[in-house]
């Protein structure tokens, strides 16, 4: 059964830390939970969904801030509330236009962090499957390379074919991979 919903969220994802900026324009159903919008986000950078994650988000009605996360026995939240489950908690219930943002945090080691920000609350479009991608710019950061420190040295060895670790890095990255292109349409949900 699919869920009906006649709203669309645009959101800018914007990843923290690197500059210029990596970023994405999505649209997704007023109706989709954070588990939802966790996988969006795991597609439109083009990571594997290999690490845990949590969103931190203002509850709207209380005005606390809250942990969203899958949860689970791999997951220990110190925290002094327990989390809020991803697979129930809507982006309807958290994001207004008021109350428009939210941080995703991705890797714990690595430290992925992605500003959410609710640019627009739009009419669904007739005969358009979302979540759509409807911009962005430059590559993601690759799994597992090591924190921003980490994506910075790549870059670094990238832009010199006589690094010691050249050859490597592009076997890891594959030929083709440039830190500058994004194409929407290269983004499948």
């Amino acid at each position: 059964m699919k869920k009906t919903f006649e709203n669309v969220y645009q959101l800018k994802l914007s990843m923290k830390g690197i500059i210029p900026r990596i970023w994405r324009q999505v649209q997704v159903p007023e109706n989709y939970t954070f588990l939802e919008l966790h996988k969006v986000i795991q597609a439109s950078m083009t990571w594997e969904n290999y690490y845990l994650h949590e969103f931190e988000i203002s509850n709207p009605k209380t005005g606390k801030p809250e942990i969203i996360t899958a949860g689970g026995d791999d997951f220990k939240y110190s925290g002094k509330e327990p989390p809020v489950p991803e697979d129930n908690a809507r982006l309807s219930d958290y994001l207004t236009l008021e109350n428009n943002n939210a941080l995703y945090t991705y890797n714990f080691g690595d430290n992925w962090q992605v500003e959410i920000l609710l640019e627009n609350i739009l009419p669904r479009r007739k005969k358009t499957e979302y979540p759509i991608c409807i911009e962005g710019e430059r590559a993601a950061v690759p799994e597992d390379v090591g924190g921003i420190l980490g994506y910075e040295d790549m870059l670094e060895i990238l832009r010199d074919p006589e690094h010691e670790d050249y050859e490597d890095t592009i076997l890891w990255l594959g030929e083709d991979f440039d830190p500058e292109y994004f194409d929407p349409k290269d983004v499948s949900f």
